[in-house]
């Protein structure tokens, strides 16, 4: 997405991390850095660890070997609602009770910082606004969830995420089930919150060049490893796409804004009669 890369300590990395579900192992000894204030996509095949990777770097999965580190501290030791202060995670396919609004869905963002003795106060209220306007479904304060079109859903629960004011955000295929103009909708939202407010976001996405185009700093797995990391440009190859993808595709530049476009290479036989 252009933009030098600046070199700060990372906010959370991950040293020699296994982890997995019962006696299956998806993640075997993997170490990277996220960089602060950028937004780094990780995309990878089917079942190569992507959202294990975020369920670890959320605590919703205790590794089987090796540590994360939040801000050079080790992850586990945060109490839980420290933690919701400082990292927020969306997970594929988020949930809200039947008939919950936008305005009721961003306050839930706020729960991380109401200690019993207080529930809410007119400052929550001017946080929850600002996070609505800032993702653009104010006009939807009082709508109900499930009458909004599918970026419009997703926008809401990113203001949800945006009113907990954590300095970290995890967002797990975001644009799942959504077309495309509303995907670009929803990844557009996603860099301008990186730009305008420094924020690290950590994104899953399946789409190639919709990685490519809406991200700072690539991570790549297969298997479980890291295979590749580092800017799209760098990092987007046919050859990183056929060894960890199994697919020929062309990478190119766009001709107007120069960012790495993924086709993919036809290996059929040219339609009967096709020019």
């Amino acid at each position: 997405m252009g933009g030098e890369q600046v070199c700060e300590p990372s906010p959370l990395s991950v040293h020699g991390v296994s982890a997995g579900y019962g006696k299956q192992t998806v993640l075997a000894r993997l170490s990277l850095e996220i960089p602060r204030g950028r937004v780094t996509t990780v995309i990878g095949p089917n079942g190569c660890g992507k959202s294990t990777l975020l369920r670890v770097l959320a605590r919703l999965l205790t590794p089987t070997a090796g540590h994360v580190l939040l801000e050079g501290e080790p992850l586990g030791a945060f109490r839980p609602r420290t933690l919701a202060r400082k990292l927020t995670m969306l997970p594929q396919n988020p949930v809200a009770p039947e008939s919950m609004t936008v305005s009721e869905l961003a306050a839930r963002g706020r729960q991380p910082h109401q200690p019993w003795y207080r529930r809410w106060d007119p400052e929550d209220d001017r946080i929850a606004a600002e996070a609505m306007a800032a993702t653009g479904v104010e006009a939807y304060a009082d709508t109900p969830l499930e009458e909004l079109s599918g970026g419009q859903r997703q926008r809401a629960w990113v203001a949800m995420a945006l009113a907990q004011q954590t300095e970290l955000m995890l967002l797990d295929e975001p644009t799942n089930h959504l077309d495309l103009a509303h995907a670009v909708e929803v990844l557009d939202l996603v860099v301008r919150l990186c730009r305008e407010t420094g924020r690290t976001i950590v994104v899953v996405l399946h789409d190639l060049s919709l990685a490519a185009r809406y991200t700072d700093h690539l991570v790549v797995l297969k298997d479980g490893e890291l295979r590749a990391q580092g800017p799209p440009r760098e990092t987007m190859t046919p050859e990183l796409l056929l060894d960890g993808f199994g697919l020929r595709a062309h990478v190119f530049d766009d001709p107007e804004d120069r960012l790495p476009t993924v086709v993919p290479a036809r290996t059929a036989q040219r339609f009967e009669g096709a020019a």
